[in-house]
């Protein structure tokens, strides 16, 4: 046996016994992989509640569709933002959209590209000539904790 595999033989007896006094004085919880799957899932929630908010009334086509309008909305829970967007002469899109909060900064991303707004007192803000692609909106808002990130699921503009 080489030393190489003699330190080795012996550095994995050491960290056996290692392991053997931690699990004795410190044990993992029992319920611990299932708050850690519950906290994982719950982190994703508030995503998967903004998805399921999407609106979508009689009529009502995608964009790429015979009316190329298009109507979302993105909850979850404390902040609620509807987008209506529309086909422009060029071939682009614009996208109006309104916030129920303070909003300290919107920003509309698509891959690595991004474009900000301003939201005005209404909660109101507006993108112009957007190409079409798959979409995020982020917003900073403000509310009784502080200030947190607001951002939808992507959709297709």
């Amino acid at each position: 046996m080489s030393i190489h595999n003699e330190d080795h033989v012996a550095d994995a007896a050491l960290f056996a016994r290692l392991r053997a006094v931690w699990e004795d004085v410190d044990p993992v919880p029992a319920d611990l992989i299932d708050r850690m799957v519950a906290a994982v899932a719950v982190e994703d929630l508030f995503r998967e509640y903004a998805l399921l908010t999407l609106v979508e009334s009689a009529g009502l086509s995608a964009v790429r569709g015979e009316s190329d309008t298009l109507t979302l909305q993105f909850s979850d829970g404390t902040t609620s933002v509807l987008l209506h967007v529309t086909a422009t002469e060029s071939g682009h899109r614009r996208i109006d959209g309104w916030v129920d909060g303070t909003a300290l900064a919107v920003r509309l991303a698509q891959g690595d590209r991004e474009w900000s707004a301003d939201a005005g007192e209404s909660g109101r803000f507006a993108f112009e000539e957007i190409p079409s692609a798959v979409s995020r909106i982020r917003l900073v808002v403000k509310d009784g904790d502080g200030v947190r990130e607001f951002r939808t699921p992507q959709f297709e503009v």
